[in-house]
């Protein structure tokens, strides 16, 4: 029996489809009342990611809705953390909140039930390859070690994360143990994502964008390179996304010195970079989600110009990053229609 085509897997891979294959980040939350119904019944939201009825079901709910391209596993980047040892809990109105780990305790996390602790993501991952429809590509993800350690370092998201930096200035080696602890758990948390049916694995690294030259390359490359070849160890084939936002100029290099197959592209990214990046690869974005939000014509005008400046080469269609609750849903539609007829 023939595979089923997964178009966003043959882009990623170099193909160049028109009009493009289309999924958003964050597609599956709380601008959809049959999400916010469903989070309410679950009872928390880590209730939510780590409970695979739950999971399963509000991972498809985009999926009936608008047919995207790709569906991304619902679950959250601080899982990691989580998972090894570290508290972790989700207030309304002030997000993730976490203990910072003092500097003593970073030799002390634990591993030893890693895969228990997420044993239940696991079990969504292979639900999911079983309920989507065959050509559905379905992506895994993880946090990058930057960001995943931003949130360790200061027990909550930050504007700037100073107290990351300061903490990779004041104790550059025991930051690096704690990148590399990271990133080796997180390689094999995406290699079982894939062993479960994950197509593809995009790494977030939300708050790259906060960082000097020098600690770019440090915190957030080398990490990411770290990973990227743990996990090809294992998948040669399987496609990795790296999403460096905010990262700017920076973008440049990040894909042959991190070995991702695809850029991902926030709504800062003058879309003549990312012409210029697509003739290295496949890159994904990067409309605004304030565009989204808005609708009419400056929606109109976002789309019309990605697909005019990018269409012609690979492309997935996404935003720059992901969707906010106060999106209407029928923007939502007419940013798929408008795609889909590759206006």
């Amino acid at each position: 029996m023939e595979a089923p085509r997964r178009v966003v897997v043959e882009v990623l891979k170099g193909s160049t489809a028109f009009p493009p294959p289309i999924w958003m980040m964050r597609q599956a939350g709380r601008y959809l009342p049959e999400y916010r119904e469903l989070r309410q019944k679950a009872g928390s939201f880590l209730d939510l990611c780590y409970n695979p009825d739950f999971a399963v079901e509000v991972t498809l709910q985009p999926i009936r809705r608008f047919g995207f391209d790709a569906s991304i596993l619902f679950s959250d980047i601080l899982v990691v953390p989580h998972a090894l040892g570290r508290d972790l809990r989700f207030e309304e109105g002030r997000g993730p909140l976490m203990t910072p780990i003092r500097p003593e305790e970073i030799a002390e996390l634990d591993g030893s039930r890693f895969h228990e602790h997420l044993a239940p993501v696991y079990e969504t991952v292979r639900r999911l390859r079983g309920a989507l429809p065959p050509q559905t590509t379905l992506i895994g993800f993880c946090g990058a070690p930057w960001t995943i350690a931003t949130y360790m370092i200061a027990g909550h998201g930050t504007t700037d994360q100073a107290p990351a930096r300061l903490f990779s200035f004041q104790y550059p080696d025991l930051f690096e143990k704690l990148l590399n602890t990271v990133a080796d758990h997180s390689a094999e948390y995406l290699i079982r994502q894939i062993e479960e049916g994950a197509d593809v694995v995009q790494i977030f690294d939300s708050w790259s964008g906060v960082l000097d030259e020098a600690s770019f390359e440090r915190w957030c490359v080398k990490p990411m390179a770290r990973i990227v070849g743990k996990v090809r160890a294992r998948f040669p084939d399987v496609p990795i996304i790296g999403f460096p936002k905010g990262a700017g100029m920076l973008y440049g290099q990040y894909r042959q010195k991190t070995g991702v197959t695809a850029l991902g592209l926030d709504w800062s990214v003058p879309l003549s970079q990312a012409a210029s990046l697509q003739r290295d690869g496949a890159v994904q974005g990067n409309l605004d989600p304030q565009r989204l939000v808005a609708g009419g014509e400056a929606l109109r005008e976002g789309v019309a110009g990605i697909l005019e400046q990018l269409g012609s080469g690979p492309l997935i269609f996404n935003l720059g990053h992901g969707i906010t609750p106060q999106t209407p849903i029928p923007h939502v539609q007419a940013m798929v229609d408008q795609v889909r007829a590759g206006l």
